[in-house]
């Protein structure tokens, strides 16, 4: 069914373990396919496959990467991934200078240790031009919490070329009316905004607040705290860049709740940078509700997670859900696919149901 052509904002963390992925599940020069289920929400969509995505084009403002080809890239400095799968085969593309813009907090540019951000000397390049000659249908935006006008910028640039925008980040452009109805318009189809993990803080948390509810236990507090070493924590040691994505995560749970709680009952949100745990995230998470004629219930739990595949995850299938709208010329916002794999859609719907509804949308009976 022909490749699926993506360009790539943010060549770190995320990125490389997304195409150690697309590597591991690529049936390789032997011809066998390696564990093609294990690990995939959905091997075959509607034709598409993992190694069917193509990385034509990447973005990005670091010294270390910008310039170099883009598999090295991957490998540069501060990504620290854990390397689940290295033999990732050498790419033609070379990593562009993005626009700067806010797509990096200040405290980063001094840190002590090879996290250091280290902008490089050179001008920004022709977005639009690159997207254009690249032969792009889909940009991934992986910039870093808090780079609002960087990624408004990638999403107009993507409606002046017609390439769609999958947004991983939390900034609201997918779930905002007035970017969904741009797109709508141009009949582009996007996905956003804020990408989940497969098995993640939030996803659990919103799972274990629907079985509260459903089996009639009444939530009166909760947290969600979390730790993590890569530069995405690190980034958001800088709270003033942490405001949507904050609201991002708390209306996933909220969004499952009859009443929603107050603001002093729920705390959602990254908590600390513990720098050994490079690309390790540790949620801890407490839940405490009345049951049974009011008599308390609590719940706490430690998860211990790879941050970055475990985004790789979800991202391979909303690319591919993407290149079906393009396949079949539908434009603006997809519900299902952006409800299941986003924890701020344009519509919040109960995971279990996001599931079906993206089946429906594979098989052609759902129209978005």
């Amino acid at each position: 069914m022909g490749k699926i052509k993506v360009a790539i904002a943010g060549v770190g963390n995320c990125a490389a373990s997304l195409i150690q992925g697309i590597e591991y599940y690529d049936s390789g020069t032997n011809g066998n396919k390696r564990d093609e289920h294990l690990g995939l929400m959905n091997y075959d969509m509607g034709g598409y496959h993992p190694e069917d995505i193509e990385v034509v084009a990447a973005f990005d403002i670091d010294k270390r990467k910008v310039g170099e080809r883009f598999d090295a890239a991957l490998n540069a400095k501060p990504n620290c991934v854990l390397p689940l799968y290295t033999d990732i085969r050498k790419s033609k593309v070379k990593v562009e200078m993005g626009p700067v813009l806010d797509g990096y907090s200040e405290h980063m540019k001094d840190y002590a240790d090879d996290r250091t951000f280290i902008i490089a000397n050179r001008k920004p390049c022709n977005v639009e031009k690159v997207l254009k000659s690249s032969g792009a249908e889909i940009l991934l935006n992986y910039l870093p919490v808090g780079s609002q006008k960087a990624t408004e910028f990638y999403a107009e640039a993507c409606l002046k070329t017609g390439v769609s925008f999958i947004n991983c980040m939390p900034v609201f452009i997918v779930s905002h009316p007035e970017w969904a109805k741009r797109f709508e318009e141009k009949r582009i189809p996007v996905i956003g905004d804020d990408i989940k993990a497969q098995i993640g803080a939030t996803i659990t948390h919103r799972t274990l607040t629907k079985l509260f509810m459903d089996r009639g236990v009444k939530i009166d507090r909760t947290y969600q705290l979390n730790t993590g070493g890569n530069t995405d924590f690190l980034n958001m040691l800088n709270r003033t860049r942490l405001a949507s994505k904050k609201i991002s995560k708390t209306a996933a749970v909220q969004s499952l709740l009859d009443v929603p709680l107050t603001e002093d009952n729920i705390h959602i949100g990254p908590s600390d940078y513990v720098p050994w745990q490079n690309d390790n995230k540790v949620c801890y998470l407490r839940m405490e509700g009345r049951g049974f004629a009011g008599f308390p219930v609590s719940l706490e739990m430690r998860l211990s997670v790879e941050d970055s595949p475990n985004s790789a995850g979800c991202a391979i299938d909303a690319i591919r859900a993407c290149r079906l709208a393009r396949d079949r010329r539908i434009g603006g916002p997809l519900i299902s696919i952006s409800a299941y794999t986003m924890k701020h859609p344009p519509k919040q719907i109960p995971d279990t149901d996001a599931r079906e509804l993206v089946k429906k949308f594979i098989q052609g009976t759902c129209p978005r």
